[in-house]
């Protein structure tokens, strides 16, 4: 019987599909690395280098050429703001010219925005 609910306990995790959310956040971060730099050193690439951007008005950051929509849009980056734009950046702005096609997974969204905030600090 002991056996039988320890397999029970461990089999959810061996499941494909079951990774955590936590592990899936860490994932779609290496994705913004691909295109945008996290410390303050690593300037900016394809996307404006991120250190700092909790707080800061978007389409502002020095040296990068943003859109006309991140440049009007009016937004200060907050959980908030960034969640929806994440969700789906072309229908939040229209206009602005990232790729990134959108997370709709709630869970990795919020480890995700976790993790940006540490990594951004």
């Amino acid at each position: 019987m002991r056996d039988r609910l320890a397999l029970l306990a461990v089999l959810p995790m061996l499941l494909p599909g079951a990774a955590r959310a936590d592990d899936a956040g860490a994932a779609e971060l290496q994705k913004c690395k691909i295109c945008h730099a996290l410390d303050a050193a690593g300037g900016n690439r394809v996307g404006p280098n991120l250190h700092g951007v909790f707080g800061r008005k978007a389409g502002t950051l020095p040296g990068f050429n943003f859109s006309e929509a991140m440049k009007n849009s009016g937004i200060v980056w907050d959980d908030e703001t960034v969640a929806k734009y994440l969700r789906n950046p072309k229908d939040s702005m229209p206009g602005n010219r990232m790729s990134f096609p959108g997370l709709k997974d709630e869970a990795v969204l919020h480890d995700l925005l976790g993790q940006l905030k540490q990594a951004t600090e």
